[in-house]
C-alpha cells in the first residue's frame, strides 16, 4: 500500500509503500514518554521503500534496554515523531508514526507489542496478536 504524508507543520514530507497487516501497537514505557500518551502506532517500511520528499528531520538518538540504539526522527519545528530506525551500518526498516500518514483509517493494528507495560485503564484489543515483551 503506498502512504504520503508528514508533520504537523508541513515542514516534512514523506511517502513509503508498506504493508498495512503489519502495522502495530507498541505499549513500552519508552513510546509512552516518548509520546506522551498511552502507547505508539507504527507500521514499517524497508529503507528502499520510503523516502522524505521535503524537509530533513532532526535525529535523536535512544538507547534501548537491549543496549541497540533507535535514532527517532522528528521536526524540529512542530515536534511531529516521524519514524524510528537502526543506526549503524546494515538495512533499516523505519517504524513510520501512523499519525503523520494520510492514510491512517487504514492502517489498523494487527498486533501489540509490550503489552505487559500497557496502561491498565485501556480497553483491551481483541482478536489482536499480542506479546508481553519484545
Amino acid at each position: 500500500m503506498k502512504i504520503d504524508g508528514g508533520c504537523h507543520c508541513g515542514a516534512i514530507a514523506y511517502e513509503a509503500e508498506v504493508d498495512p497487516e503489519k502495522t502495530s501497537i507498541c505499549h513500552c514505557t519508552d513510546c509512552q514518554q516518548l509520546t506522551g500518551t498511552a502507547f505508539r502506532v507504527t507500521v514499517p517500511a524497508p529503507e528502499s521503500d520510503y523516502r522524505i520528499t521535503r524537509g530533513a528531520p532532526k535525529i535523536y538518538i535512544k538507547v534501548v534496554a537491549s543496549g541497540a540504539r533507535r535514532a527517532q526522527a522528528f521536526c524540529a519545528e512542530c515536534g511531529s515523531h516521524l519514524y524510528a530506525t537502526s543506526v549503524g551500518d546494515g538495512p533499516k526498516v523505519y517504524g513510520i508514526r501512523v499519525g503523520t500518514a494520510r492514510q491512517r483509517q487504514d492502517l489498523v493494528p494487527r498486533q501489540q507489542k509490550w503489552h505487559r507495560s500497557a496502561l491498565r485503564w485501556l480497553p483491551e484489543f481483541v482478536g489482536m496478536a499480542t506479546t508481553e515483551e519484545q
